[in-house]
């Protein structure tokens, strides 16, 4: 029992920070907050994802570049370019780490407006984090398990930023329905999305791009919506205007 609650744990706090952070806050910059609650939920990012951390300037030059060039060969992550989601895997994972380390040069339109923490940055990419996250889950995994056959969500927790990105990229470009043509391929897979917390609203999202609520329809749901909306009651965030509406 200690195991399924510490995957369902670590899979929902970690896709919290993905959708809220870097996707919403750092790619979107749907809304606004202070230097002091963007390094709080920066260090919450990097505790919540541990070893798969993602760097929030290389994620959101990345996914930038996404929706400018969604579903081109110019799209770091169209499943429509690649036989298997664990080939669009690999090729995120070259463009995140050229961009991340330099050997790539974004666009200079995807370049404004980023967060950044030179010092921060620096420390969490080191391999040797990297290995003690890693280290931890398996030691947890190891104190706690009852049956062996536990040890084959282990690998999740490994890269579980990487496999929710890969999820919302495959699927969300995949299958579903679509409420708008983009002139892309994007889908809306689910209509309540509690899943992947909103992110499947891919067609939506790909129309309204900087609207904080994924949902358009009166049947969709996007469970993080109603949190942006708490943390600007309680005035942590400042929404902008809301397109789409």
């Amino acid at each position: 029992m200690a195991i399924i609650l510490f995957l369902i744990s670590h899979w929902f706090l970690s896709l919290f920070c993905q959708t809220f952070f870097l996707h919403r806050y750092a790619a979107h910059r749907m809304f606004t907050m202070t230097p002091f609650w963007e390094r709080f939920f920066n260090v919450m990012t990097f505790m919540t994802q541990g070893s798969s951390y993602l760097n929030p300037r290389a994620y959101a030059i990345m996914h930038r570049q996404h929706h400018a060039f969604s579903d081109t060969q110019e799209d770091p992550h169209s499943p429509h370019f690649f036989p298997s989601v664990f080939q669009m895997m690999w090729h995120t994972k070259v463009t995140y780490r050229g961009l991340l380390h330099g050997s790539i040069e974004p666009d200079a339109r995807f370049e404004n407006n980023l967060p950044e923490w030179k010092g921060f940055d620096w420390f969490t990419n080191l391999w040797v984090v990297r290995l003690f996250w890693g280290v931890l889950y398996a030691c947890f995994y190891f104190y706690f398990i009852t049956d062996l056959w536990l040890l084959i969500f282990l690998p999740i927790h490994f890269m579980m930023g990487p496999i929710q990105g890969a999820i919302v990229n495959w699927c969300g470009h995949k299958y579903g329905y679509s409420n708008f043509d983009n002139r892309d391929r994007s889908k809306n897979t689910l209509i309540w999305d509690l899943v992947l917390l909103g992110e499947l609203f891919q067609n939506n999202h790909h129309k309204f791009p900087n609207r904080q609520n994924f949902a358009f329809r009166w049947f969709e749901f996007d469970p993080v919506y109603p949190v942006i909306k708490l943390l600007n009651l309680l005035r942590v965030i400042q929404t902008r205007p809301q397109p789409g509406i």
